[in-house]
């Protein structure tokens, strides 16, 4: 069994690196977080350009059809240059949910505009603080209004459409289709650890919403997120394999003692363990983007286990980066922080650790019973 990627999906992963590496320094991702901005239109306008927000669409719908391993291609390079786009939401969770659950119509209608970049999608579940269980939704939708709240959804101030989870009775669920910018919704800007990502609160009065007719059921939700997961693993392992490699530079050129201090066994351990965690998420990851790709029944675990290496490999890389540059490494004016900023963003978006520890845990019990 081959997890590697085939040869065009190398020179795609090669051509983002060098198309980000000149268009997304890390001036991009710094100046919309000093800015307030939601994220930058103008890269955002470019990658669509490139058919990069249209990679896992079908041509059918106007998208490139280079399938899902393209994403994770292309992810793992979005997250390495700290892009400030609406990547994940819009094609990890809104696109995918349209391509799983959504109408022939409702494909027809949005996939297009999603693949060339002119509509921003999002997806809206979290309503507080607490694990993300769809069974304690308040949204709901009646007559084909929906009411009620959804809290920090990313890129929720970009976005021009939304998926949005509601209660649809006794521990149902289903996600519905709404206009962002239609009557009876609000946003409000949420403050969070990483401003070059926007997040808003949403509060739905009465706004049309219109169902996904393949989404009814816990499982929908569920399924949902462990696609996404797959695909964000490797946005973070982006990152976490940027911060090593920013780390490591920096060791060797800085020097104390007449020495580099990378040449000292505190600074060589720091950095093995981020590389071996870095290495281990990789590992990951490559099983989880098989899963995905291939439909396997082992989807759930691979998305799990993808999901917890990653957010553990991209908070030991951004920490630890930090540590390695010392006192400077706290500074407003080095980079370090902006890897961080968004190595714990990205943690939280679909559920932090624990959440997926516990979907691990029970896919792990889920493949014991079934042995």
């Amino acid at each position: 069994m081959d997890f590697d990627f085939p040869d065009e999906l190398k020179q795609l992963r090669d051509v983002a690196r060098e198309f980000l590496k000149k268009h997304c320094p890390t001036a991009v991702p710094r100046r919309v977080l000093e800015a307030g901005g939601t994220h930058d239109a103008a890269l955002w306008a470019a990658m669509a350009g490139m058919g990069w927000t249209g990679a896992a669409i079908p041509e059918e719908y106007g998208g490139a059809g280079m399938g899902r391993l393209a994403v994770c291609v292309l992810a793992e390079e979005v997250g390495r240059a700290l892009a400030p786009v609406p990547f994940s939401s819009s094609v990890y969770l809104a696109t995918e949910a349209l391509l799983l659950f959504g109408s022939e119509g409702q494909r027809r209608d949005l996939l297009p505009r999603l693949a060339e970049g002119s509509l921003i999608g999002t997806f809206a579940l979290a309503e507080g603080p607490g694990p993300l269980d769809p069974a304690r939704l308040g949204a709901r939708v009646e007559a084909g209004r929906l009411t009620g709240a959804k809290a920090a959804v990313p890129d929720g101030g970009a976005a021009d459409i939304c998926i949005a989870a509601v209660r649809a009775g006794a521990g149902e669920v289903s996600l519905h289709l709404v206009d962002l910018g239609g009557a009876g919704v609000s946003r409000r800007p949420v403050s969070s650890i990483d401003p070059s990502r926007g997040h808003a609160a949403l509060t739905f009065e009465g706004a049309a919403a219109e169902p996904l007719p393949g989404a009814i059921g816990p499982g929908a939700v569920r399924k949902l997120l462990d696609r996404a997961a797959c695909m964000m693993a490797f946005e973070q392992l982006g990152i976490a394999q940027a911060a090593l490699e920013m780390a490591r530079d920096y060791a060797l050129s800085r020097f104390a003692f007449g020495r580099p201090i990378g040449s000292f066994q505190a600074i060589k351990h720091k950095l093995a363990d981020v590389y071996v965690a870095v290495e281990l998420a990789r590992s990951n990851a490559y099983w989880g983007a098989w899963a995905l790709d291939t439909g396997a029944a082992e989807l759930g675990l691979a998305a799990a286990t993808a999901r917890i290496a990653a957010s553990d490999a991209g908070w030991i890389a951004t920490k630890e980066n930090i540590q390695t540059h010392g006192g400077m490494g706290y500074t407003w004016q080095l980079d370090c922080h902006l890897y961080y900023r968004r190595a714990r963003l990205l943690a939280l978006t679909l559920g932090g650790s624990r959440e997926w520890k516990r979907r691990l845990i029970a896919e792990l019990r889920a493949g014991r019973a079934a042995a």
